[in-house]
């Protein structure tokens, strides 16, 4: 009798341990990784002003006590290597470990001009190695923008790619050229290279990336309450 008692209690603290798809995590801040290009490192504006840095400081967000990794650099893409010989793979490998929480992909306009289905397999690596270093994570996959209602073939064939390997790889896609992003007040929201964000369109990111992000960790936050359906 005795050892059929500690019996079940270790089957008990395994079973606490364990869920349905395998082992939880431990409850904690969580650790969110941006990766991306200059559209998220502040070019055109500054470092503190690019919208990761924004969402990093903003007092509302900050209730859900996350670490926020911007990983992104200026000219990357899945396939198009840039600053230090940075691509959104290479972020992966460098920023996304077993604690992270959300990986975050935004852009990849600079891969266009790549050979056909180019991108959409180095994004299904890129996809894959977070899987590998982060099993838990939620993966969010947000194409390039558009500027205007009539996007470059060569853009839209990108975000055809992108999506398509998100959808693969099990993870969410986001397309802010359907949404619409920026496009009716690109005037104020595109700085004056006709390219990178300006102060208000970091402002105007930082308010999309939270409204995407913010639902993604509120069960991981500690201290946080779930939101009301």
């Amino acid at each position: 009798m005795a050892i059929a008692a500690v019996c079940l209690s270790v089957l008990a603290v395994l079973s606490a341990c364990f869920s349905a798809t395998g082992p939880r995590s431990a409850v904690g801040p969580p650790t969110i990784v941006i990766i991306g290009d200059s559209l998220s490192t502040g070019r055109g504006t500054s470092p503190d002003e690019a919208w990761p840095n924004l969402v990093r400081n903003d007092p509302g967000f900050q209730r859900f006590q996350a670490t926020i990794v911007n990983a992104a650099h200026d000219g990357s893409g899945y396939v198009s290597v840039g600053e230090d010989g940075s691509t959104f793979g290479s972020q992966v490998d460098a920023a996304v470990t077993d604690g992270t929480r959300v990986v975050l992909f935004f852009g990849s306009e600079n891969d266009m001009g790549t050979s056909p289905g180019e991108t959409e397999a180095a994004a299904a690596r890129a996809f894959a190695s977070v899987k590998a270093r982060a099993p838990q994570a939620d993966i969010l996959v947000i194409g390039p923008p558009s500027y205007t209602r009539t996007p470059e073939a060569e853009r839209l064939d990108i975000r055809d790619q992108d999506k398509a390997a998100a959808l693969k790889a099990g993870a969410d896609f986001i397309d802010p050229i359907d949404l619409g992003w920026i496009m009716d007040d690109a005037s104020d929201l595109i700085g004056p290279d006709g390219d990178h964000p300006s102060v208000a369109g970091q402002q105007y990111l930082q308010a999309k990336m939270e409204a995407l992000i913010g639902p993604r960790i509120q069960q991981a936050s500690p201290g946080s309450t779930p939101v009301a359906g």
